[in-house]
């Protein structure tokens, strides 16, 4: 049934426009802190934060600094910290063996922000990018990035940071069959209660840029990844590669990038049901930011117009490089 409305002048929809509580009563969403998932990165060392300067206000921070940050945020509202490494040249290798190192930095952060703040939830990323020299996600071999190979790897991997004490798992690879693999280890291991967040629809985007130069694998990359991330173009295959995830063992998924799909976000909501998450990926935050420092735009305007775009399209929360300044506003 479609929605209809009276004729003007009984209808007049600015009626319930007119002021700020009323706005307030009929507003359809949302946001808070408690909606966020903030990426961090960490680096070697002690003591240290260095800014990456293709994401202004987002630095790479030494361990014990990742620690503090945690408890800022946790103080702040935000639930949850998701942790990527910034892997020095001497540890990438062909056989990405530091992935699954289990002193590898990714992991001392898990230990030393569970030690710090113990109910924040600590989402990983799970790919091999950060720890491979030809900066792919999985293995390379004559050219080609092989999925069987790469899979056992990650399997290797997400055991490590489970062990760790990771309570999300994120697997951002995009190789078939790995959600399943990885359920299957983590319920063989004892790590039954660990949750699994897939980067179902991951899509091969120009926004991840800054994210690259973020985690050194900007340099390191040789080709794309057209061949295991998804084509810009598709919509209907995302919701498939959703519902294998699902099947496979995915507790909750995630649309990446985010605003430039949120008709994905939408999609998927209304088919599953599930828990559904966006990525605000280093692109886009590295966009509002650039219009902001040049005057062009409001940046704390748009950058809460854009988070609260994704509660309209249907999602449960966002993994956002803003959490800590959004949530300060919203903590007033």
């Amino acid at each position: 049934m479609k929605p209809t409305i009276a004729p003007f002048p009984a209808a007049r929809p600015r009626r319930v426009r007119q002021t700020p509580a009323i706005r307030s009563m009929v507003r359809e969403h949302s946001l808070s802190p408690a909606d966020f998932i903030w990426p961090v990165f960490v680096r070697d060392g002690s003591g240290e934060e260095e800014p990456v300067p293709s994401m202004p206000g987002v630095k790479r921070r030494t361990v014990d600094k990742i620690a503090d940050a945690a408890k800022e945020a946790y103080a702040l509202g935000i639930p949850a910290i998701c942790i990527f490494p910034y892997t020095p040249l001497e540890q990438r290798t062909e056989d990405c063996a530091e992935a699954w190192n289990p002193d590898n930095i990714a992991n001392r952060a898990i230990r030393a922000v569970k030690d710090a703040v113990p109910d924040m939830a600590v989402m990983t990323d799970v790919a091999l990018d950060p720890y491979n020299i030809n900066g792919h996600d999985g293995f390379v071999e004559n050219g080609e990035i092989v999925n069987d190979r790469t899979v056992e790897a990650l399997v290797k991997m997400t055991l490590a940071q489970a062990e760790a004490g990771a309570d999300i798992i994120g697997p951002s690879d995009m190789m078939d069959g790995r959600i399943g693999a990885m359920r299957s280890a983590l319920e063989a291991e004892g790590h039954q209660n660990v949750t699994i967040l897939s980067y179902s629809a991951k899509y091969a985007s120009a926004f991840y840029g800054p994210f690259r130069d973020a985690v050194g694998a900007s340099g390191a990359l040789t080709g794309d990844k057209n061949t295991y991330q998804m084509d810009p173009a598709n919509g209907n295959e995302a919701l498939r590669l959703i519902q294998r995830d699902l099947n496979e063992g995915a507790d909750m998924v995630m649309v990446k990038p985010g605003m430039p799909y949120l008709d994905v976000c939408r999609k998927v909501k209304d088919t599953f049901g599930v828990p559904t998450f966006a990525y605000q990926v280093s692109g886009e935050y590295a966009m509002i930011q650039a219009g902001a420092q040049n005057g062009w735009i409001d940046g704390q305007k748009v950058m809460m117009e854009s988070l609260m775009c994704f509660k309209r399209a249907g999602c449960d929360g966002v993994l956002t490089y803003f959490a800590p300044e959004a949530a300060r506003l919203l903590n007033g």
